[in-house]
């Protein structure tokens, strides 16, 4: 019996995968080079988001197949990376018996803040991200999130908001 040509023919979506694989290939390397500082982390970081990319597909689990949510999967790998580090430093200052408490406070910040983030909605989160951690200009995140300059100023107020309730900080009071 001969295998069905069907089943050897190449999905569609990974087909675009795998188009898209070759134009956004320097867009997400270039997305982890700037924020980790390391060749080596850029690539395996890079290497993750495309494999998380794979499974994605493969499961039927793509809402947009397109460079936007490349570097959306991107970003959560970023901050699966951080929050590795963190771990990793947290217990190398253990070791060391660091009373430095300053960069204690530092850390816990961070962590809190960045768990914080991972609490709000998608929408929220990547506007957050965007602005904030990337460092983009409204017009930018606008494009990016096919909004337009007055919509994204609007969703920023909202998920900075929402960011505040969730973190807990009771100056959100007083703004609303």
């Amino acid at each position: 019996m001969s295998p069905d040509p069907a089943a050897r023919r190449p999905d569609s979506h990974a087909v675009a995968l795998c188009v898209l694989y070759d134009r956004a290939l320097p867009q997400v390397y270039g997305y982890f080079a700037k924020r980790c500082g390391s060749a080596s982390v850029a690539e395996d970081l890079t290497s993750e988001t495309f494999m998380a990319a794979v499974d994605a597909v493969q499961r039927n689990r793509v809402p947009d197949l397109s460079t936007a949510w490349l570097i959306g999967v991107a970003r959560h790998k970023l901050v699966d990376h951080w929050r590795r580090e963190a771990r990793e430093e947290s217990k190398l200052a253990l070791a060391a018996d660091d009373d430095t408490i300053d960069d204690w406070d530092v850390r816990l910040d961070a962590m809190r803040a960045r768990a914080t983030l991972d609490e709000l909605g998608p929408v929220h989160r990547t506007a957050l991200t965007l602005r904030y951690l990337d460092g983009l200009p409204v017009p930018e995140v606008a494009k990016l999130l096919d909004r337009t300059v007055h919509a994204t100023e609007a969703l920023l107020v909202r998920a900075r908001l929402a960011f505040r309730r969730a973190y807990g900080d009771e100056e959100v009071h007083r703004d609303a």
